[in-house]
């Protein structure tokens, strides 16, 4: 994730078939939202991402994973942090129809940071 763009650090909680299409991606870019999920949103750390992960993915799919990529963080200065229960609950809203754009802003690749089964 080396860069000379101020970078921010954001986790994605995912099941298999959006690792599988993040993959086909090259490990660049997230896939389009489906039309029951009008946001993207990624966590601002790890710790929560996991928590969804082992909570939410896990028990509906089987398998769970952490990614781990870097955004330009003056890109990201146009969405606020949400905060949405716990302390460590915080996570960016990206309308669907803003996904792409901010895939374009992905500094180098999405990471596969750990998985649970």
């Amino acid at each position: 994730m080396e860069s000379t763009t101020p970078c921010t650090v954001l986790y994605r909680p995912i099941a298999e078939a959006e690792r599988l299409l993040i993959e086909q991606s090259g490990w660049k870019r997230f896939p389009p939202r489906l039309p029951d999920q009008p946001i993207f949103y990624p966590v601002t750390n790890e710790a929560y991402a996991t928590q969804i992960t082992r909570q939410w993915n896990v028990p509906a799919y089987g398998v769970g994973y952490v990614t781990r990529f870097a955004v330009d963080t003056a890109y990201l200065q146009k969405y606020a942090v949400q905060n949405v229960g716990g302390e460590i609950h915080d996570e960016l809203w990206i309308p669907a129809e803003q996904l792409e754009e901010f895939n374009d802003h992905i500094i180098g690749l999405i990471e596969l940071v750990s998985e649970f089964r």
